[in-house]
């Protein structure tokens, strides 16, 4: 299924329009980091939806980048641009308590993901978690094929976390973790 081009342009308007498009991010600028991430997922034959979450994933912030454009009380805003199965993936995404989350996100016995703006702790369906395992190497991958220093930093610790969620990935994923983030 096509990506439509209408989410996409509505997606760029609204960083546009929050001001966000530019602000400094590792290799550039955050509206460059968000394209190149749904661009990595669009490579990886990722599904419209999580591909648009790409695009998104930082709306809200995250655990790991405190800048959050868009309040979660503005969701609907989100819907309206890219649709409510790719705004619910850019929520989940950004809702991740990391250091709560990540231990148990692979495991098939019941992963314990912990809602960071809730506090609700829940098992996530198979999908959410498969979603997340993607975006998240397409958002680090980014990261770390533009940031020596990043890779340098962390490409052990996110080749450790990738190993983990390997049942998560994608392939086509999983094979450029071990591209990027390997010896």
């Amino acid at each position: 299924m096509p990506l439509p081009a209408d989410r996409v342009l509505a997606a760029q308007n609204l960083l546009e329009e929050l001001g966000v498009a530019t602000e400094e991010h590792p290799g550039g600028t955050l509206g460059a980091h968000l394209r190149r991430v749904r661009q990595q997922l669009e490579r990886w034959n990722a599904r419209p939806a999580l591909q648009l979450a790409g695009l998104c994933h930082a709306f809200y912030g995250t655990d790991g980048f405190a800048l959050a454009p868009m309040p979660l009380a503005h969701r609907s805003r989100l819907v309206e641009a890219i649709g409510a199965e790719a705004e619910s993936i850019v929520y989940f995404y950004a809702s991740c308590d990391r250091r709560a989350s990540y231990p148990t996100l692979a495991d098939t016995s019941g992963a314990d993901f912990r809602d960071r703006f809730t506090g609700r702790r829940f098992t996530p369906a198979l999908r959410e978690r498969t979603d997340f395992a993607e975006l998240t190497a397409a958002n680090e991958l980014d990261i770390a094929r533009i940031d020596a220093g990043f890779r340098e930093a962390w490409g052990a610790g996110l080749l450790a976390l990738f190993t983990r969620l390997r049942p998560l990935l994608s392939p086509q994923a999983w094979q450029d973790c071990t591209t990027v983030l390997g010896d």
